[in-house]
């Protein structure tokens, strides 16, 4: 069986688009009728009149079929507009008794419980910082909350019913003075089945106001996104705090994602929001990113912890700030089975000599699982900006598992690179260590030294040392990180190769090979 779905709104649009059409044609056939119908001989002989006469005559008889077709036109855009007139009529009168019977049917709720059994939340008003109104017992989402007054808390979402998602947060209220902007307003709880109302926006104002969390899962649905924060304003401004992300649900959900810190315009950027926790079978939230500063970029959020069977969420990047980057954040920690979150990227220096940030570590893992990779280091600027240090790798589970690579360190444009981020250790019982981060490059001054090997498990090869960073400098390049130790059963890790420049590094001492069998790691290569 077949069924038709009629929009009487698309109706009566098509209708009119149709109407234009006629429009159009009716001055085009009028336009050209005079000069067709009566086309004058070219001489005064017969041959000519007869052509003349054969070309009028076409034309007059293409004119009465357009103005037959006209007539058609005509009836169609009559008939589609009353076709959308009773389509509009229909709906309106099946809708009235519906609206009735649901009217009886949330009555009794709505007089003991203060909601009603089916429907949707009301919205906060603007400028109100109400909170949205919780949806239906059975089926409802929550309605929004409403933006807050200058410098007041937006309103929190309302909460979704059993089928249902959060509302949104309200926006924190701006204050275009010296004073604070409002925090946005928290996201709603999800229903049984349904994901939670992201934060709002945190106001702006000399002191901007942080971004609202976001609204957790009940069992089957998502956490919502952590909000925004506000952005600072004046020469001292500071950036708001992004809100963290809702957690998962309980059962099957991935935590939200923390949102991203205010950007300030005279100070410094606010700070990521952490990711939500997953719930049993999801993932942690990713960390939110830090925002760009006028002198410090705000770090990155910490990613989210992951539920028993899933990942951890990975850090955010750190702002962007001319006096230097904002750190990355840490990854998430790993479920009981599973893997550690990577740490996010250092921020980036400004041009006039700041500082890159510092990349975060990866997330360990808790029982089975890999550690998650270290971030790498942000750029220096290049006045006099040294790059930031690459993130350490995260450990591997207690029983088994690789440890996490370390990042590389930040290339230094007007100071020395950073430092490479040492590999994670691997799981007691098998697993290979990390390898180290590669330490940065610099222009004039020296490279970064490279990142140690993680050490192996039991059985196992103990993780590469990171190579040293290279320079065109006196200084010379870095020195090679050292490679990890294996331990029972496996091969000792390589060391680094020195970096290249006029005074070449140090060579990274290879590791230790396995007490029972395994060979010794080899030294880095000049």
């Amino acid at each position: 069986m077949s069924y038709v779905i009629a929009v009487p709104e698309a109706l009566m649009a098509a209708a009119t688009d149709a109407a234009g059409i006629a429009s159009t044609l009716t001055a085009a056939n009028l336009a050209a009728a005079a000069p067709t119908t009566s086309v004058l001989a070219a001489g005064a002989d017969e041959v000519s009149a007869a052509v003349a006469a054969v070309f009028s005559a076409h034309a007059q008889g293409y004119q009465a079929l357009s103005t037959q077709a006209a007539e058609f036109h005509a009836q169609f855009v009559r008939t589609l507009t009353a076709g959308a007139g009773s389509y509009a009529a229909a709906e309106a009168a099946s809708a009235s008794p519906l609206q009735q019977a649901l009217d009886v049917i949330n009555a009794p709720t709505q007089a003991l419980l203060g909601r009603p059994l089916i429907g949707n939340g009301a919205n906060g008003a603007p400028g109100s910082g109400a909170n949205g109104g919780d949806g239906g017992i059975l089926i409802g989402n929550g309605g929004a909350g409403g933006s807050g007054a200058p410098g007041l808390p937006g309103g929190n979402g309302g909460a979704g019913g059993l089928f249902g998602n959060g509302g949104a947060g309200g926006a924190g209220g701006l204050d275009a003075g010296v004073g604070a902007g409002g925090a946005g307003g928290m996201g709603g709880t999800a229903g049984l089945f349904g994901v939670g109302g992201a934060g709002g926006f945190g106001g702006s104002g000399d002191m901007a106001g942080a971004g609202g969390a976001g609204g957790s899962g009940w069992l089957f649905g998502s956490g919502g996104a952590g909000g925004t924060g506000g952005d600072g304003l004046g020469a001292t401004g500071i950036g708001g705090v992004g809100g963290a992300g809702g957690a998962g649900g309980m059962l099957f959900g991935a935590g939200g994602t923390g949102g991203t810190g205010g950007l300030s315009g005279g100070g410094i950027g606010g700070a990521g929001g952490t990711g939500g926790a997953g719930g049993l079978f999801g993932a942690g939230g990713d960390g939110g990113n830090g925002g760009t500063g006028f002198t410090t970029g705000g770090a990155g959020g910490t990613g989210g912890a992951a539920g028993l069977f899933s990942t951890g969420g990975d850090g955010g990047t750190g702002g962007t700030g001319a006096a230097g980057g904002g750190d990355g954040g840490a990854g998430g920690t790993g479920g009981l089975f599973g893997t550690g979150g990577d740490g996010g990227t250092g921020g980036t220096g400004g041009t006039m000599g700041g500082v890159g940030g510092d990349g975060g570590a990866g997330g360990s893992a808790v029982l089975f699982g890999a550690g998650g990779a270290g971030g790498n280091g942000g750029s220096g600027g290049f006045a006099a900006g040294g790059g930031g240090a690459g993130g350490a790798g995260g450990n591997a589970g207690m029983l088994y598992g690789a440890g996490g690579a370390g990042g590389n360190g930040g290339f230094g444009s007007g100071d020395v690179g950073g430092v490479g981020g040492a590999g994670g250790a691997a799981g007691l019982l098998h697993g290979a260590g990390g390898a180290g981060g590669e330490g940065g490059t610099s222009v004039g001054f020296a490279g970064g030294n490279g990142g140690a090997g993680g050490r192996a498990g039991l059985t196992g090869n103990g993780g590469d040392g990171g190579a040293g960073g290279s320079s065109l400098a006196a200084a010379g390049g870095g020195d090679g990180g050292a490679g990890g130790d294996a331990w029972l059963i496996g091969n000792g890790g390589n060391g680094g190769n020195p970096g290249t420049g006029p005074l070449p590094g140090a060579v990274g001492v290879g590791g230790a090979g396995g007490l029972l069998l395994g060979a010794n790691g080899m030294n880095g290569s000049a």
